[in-house]
């Protein structure tokens, strides 16, 4: 027997949600992540047009149809840089903090953190490309390790968003000393 839909049920906005489960925030990289994809795409243009630039004799034909052609190639190269960006998602729900990776066209993988395992949240912003376009690093400490995330868009506004969210929910992240920050800092460079 299928299950009926009542009118209370709240559709699901990812697949593994539980039918209890409010999602609070989501969220995505900054898309600069995409960037080696379009330096490669752009190169599908050029390879192109690169006949009649050699023979320019061809005509504007064979001109066009390779610059056509070549946006073609570029897009099909852009395309897998697309998906792992487009469908790789960071979930914050009333129970747990959720981030989908998605890597190529065939593989996923899935981390799950309850809220209450979180022990701290930090941000850094770091370089002059990451100031200028605003993006930086989110550390989300748990029991069981860290949760580095890099390249997200606005850390300082995520960060507040989540602060809120956790206090919302009862849970109050440790507060760290300036001790704890440097070896923190220490830490993620050794990262970088």
């Amino acid at each position: 027997m299928a299950k009926e839909k009542t009118e209370n049920e709240v559709p699901k906005q990812f697949p593994d949600q539980l039918d209890d489960e409010e999602v609070l925030l989501m969220f995505r990289k900054h898309p600069i992540v995409m960037r080696k994809g379009l330096v490669f795409g752009m190169l599908g243009p050029l390879f192109g047009i690169l006949p009649t630039a050699i023979w320019p004799t061809l005509g504007f034909g064979w001109f066009f149809g390779g610059l056509f052609g070549g946006i073609g190639l570029g897009l099909l190269i852009f395309f897998p840089f697309w998906i792992n960006w487009y469908y790789s998602v960071y979930i914050v729900t009333d129970l747990r903090f959720i981030q989908i990776t998605q890597k190529g066209l065939f593989s996923k993988s899935f981390v799950d953190l309850s809220l209450n395992q979180i022990q701290s949240l930090n941000y850094e912003i770091k370089g002059l490309q990451a100031t200028l376009l605003g993006y930086g690093t989110i550390l989300v400490q748990t029991y069981m390790g860290d949760l580095v995330i890099h390249e997200v868009h606005h850390p300082a506004k995520l960060y507040k968003q989540l602060i809120t969210i956790m206090r919302d929910e009862g849970i109050e992240p440790v507060k760290m000393t300036p001790e704890m920050q440097e070896e923190e800092a220490l830490d993620l460079e050794e990262e970088a």
